[in-house]
């Protein structure tokens, strides 16, 4: 997976460099501070494209998602349209919303995809190209999606594993912060599936933080063998570790995703790695692969997923994270 990762970078830093020669160079920066200044990099017509995502209110993760689709939407001439809801039924009604708004395009996320299926067919029957991003990668396909792009969240949940062992765990528990969501489930099944010690599971109420940390603490005091707690997003893992130092434990914490203040935990130590999916690029790609194929038919992937991780993240790498993270890009 990490030599995948590095003939990734190498690729893309081969394109940076042809980007820099003779006038290719000057067109890019030119386009840049287009986009910068939220002028359009192109002429194609103004396209309208929306976004509904399964977030919550609050959720950093889906700012930095909404953050890297707005800036393609202004390099691209589209016009964004972005909404969400946690709740499935209501999440549905928005994409039927976005259909009747005649929107050129569609991205949704499928966390819960039962409850979606039937508004997402409605949007390909009614000719909207639908990107899904972040979840439901195994669906998306068969409800009539373009493409999926996001992390294929088994296998970064068995590239967790495959680090915890090398570091030495041998007991850990995931924290599943909301119910019901395939993805999550998914990153717990895959640190199983690799790990040589042993996975519990443990539910919580996402929405209600004081209760989390109770529940971590409880957990850390009644099971004085675990050794990791493991959690599924960024704001949880500051939660655990703080409940962790007030049970007396020495579990270390990991994390899936980033915000500003895993990045800076990581890099004073607090949290041993963290898993990138890189959210930014989730929502950059998916509007701009809209464009793309509104304007030239192009489409990514040859049916196969777009994955954008997992990305294992440590310390050494901590300093430039915190730059990125406070700038809302990772």
């Amino acid at each position: 997976m990490r030599a995948a990762l590095a003939a990734v970078g190498a690729l893309t830093a081969v394109a940076v460099l042809a980007g820099c020669s003779s006038t290719g160079g000057k067109r890019a920066e030119e386009e840049q501070r287009r986009a910068a200044g939220g002028q359009s990099a192109v002429d194609t017509p103004r396209w309208k494209v929306a976004m509904v995502t399964h977030s919550g209110e609050g959720d950093t993760y889906w700012d930095i998602v909404r953050s890297g689709a707005q800036q393609a939407a202004d390099k691209d001439n589209i016009e964004f349209l972005y909404s969400h809801d946690d709740e499935a039924g209501r999440q549905a009604e928005l994409v039927r919303t976005a259909i009747n708004q005649d929107v050129d395009g569609l991205i949704v996320t499928l966390a819960k995809p039962d409850a979606m299926e039937a508004a997402v067919r409605a949007a390909v029957e009614a000719g909207i190209p639908v990107i899904t991003v972040n979840s439901g990668q195994d669906l998306s396909a068969g409800f009539g999606a373009l493409a999926h792009i996001g992390q294929d969240e088994q296998l970064a949940g068995e590239a967790v594993g495959e680090e915890l062992n090398e570091r030495g765990a041998s007991a850990a528990v995931c924290v599943l912060h909301e119910q019901g969501n395939i993805g999550h489930e998914q990153r717990c099944d895959g640190v199983r599936a690799t790990f040589e010690g042993t996975v519990e599971s443990l539910y919580v109420d996402g929405t209600n933080m004081p209760a989390v940390e109770s529940a971590i603490e409880a957990k850390l005091i009644s099971g004085d063998d675990v050794d990791t707690v493991v959690t599924l997003g960024a704001p949880f893992a500051t939660v655990a570790a703080k409940a962790a130092s007030q049970a007396g434990s020495d579990a270390r914490t990991i994390t899936f995703d980033l915000n500003p203040e895993v990045a800076g935990a990581l890099e004073e130590g607090a949290i041993d790695f963290a898993v990138d999916q890189q959210p930014y690029l989730q929502g950059y790609q998916s509007v701009d692969l809209l464009w793309l194929w509104l304007s030239n038919g192009n489409m990514l992937g040859g049916g196969q997923p777009v994955l954008t991780g997992p990305q294992i993240v440590t310390p050494e790498q901590a300093a430039d994270l915190v730059d990125y993270a406070r700038r809302g890009t990772r």
